[in-house]
């Protein structure tokens, strides 16, 4: 299950830099913002389809989101590469004005965060912790995640105890 979610998760992050990359050049390249504005507008926007994916399709999790073990670590870490690359294509802007080395250095702060932030969400925030048991395992007096009951052949046969 481990491998199955780190190629998920891998063909999310590959998606996710697909749209980030697309956004950041068009907000670099066609708006009059730089490149530490078209960083912070592609990296928010493209933050919220990767955190929908990652948390349905990697880690299997429906239903409600807990704010504090899903929403507000996995945007503080997403606040954190929005800061790290942020600083780092305008430091590139700066030194090489180029939608390259822009892109170049958006890719290269987000890659370095890529392992740990699978870590991170793996372990602490869409992980295990004996959840996948739980949902697998069937309830107690149930059979297969049916309800069990008690029926004999007597009673089958009798309608009066059939009740």
């Amino acid at each position: 299950m481990q491998l199955q979610r780190w190629w998920r998760f891998s063909a999310v992050s590959v998606m996710n830099v697909v749209v980030t990359q697309t956004l950041l050049l068009s907000f670099y390249r066609f708006t009059p913002m730089g490149a530490a504005w078209a960083n912070v507008f592609a990296v928010g926007l493209s933050a919220i389809p990767a955190f929908v994916i990652l948390r349905r399709w990697v880690w299997d999790k429906t239903g409600d989101c807990s704010v504090t073990r899903e929403i507000i670590p996995f945007w503080t870490y997403s606040f954190l590469g929005l800061i790290v690359s942020t600083a780092a294509v305008a430091a590139i802007e700066a030194r090489w004005p180029s939608a390259i080395a822009v892109s170049v250095a958006n890719i290269a702060c987000f890659g370095a965060l890529w392992v740990t932030k699978f870590l991170l969400l793996d372990q602490w925030l869409f992980g295990n912790q004996g959840g996948e048991a739980r949902r697998h395992a069937p309830a107690s007096g149930t059979r297969w995640g049916t309800p069990t009951t008690t029926r004999t052949r007597e009673s089958e046969s009798d309608p009066a105890r059939s009740g």
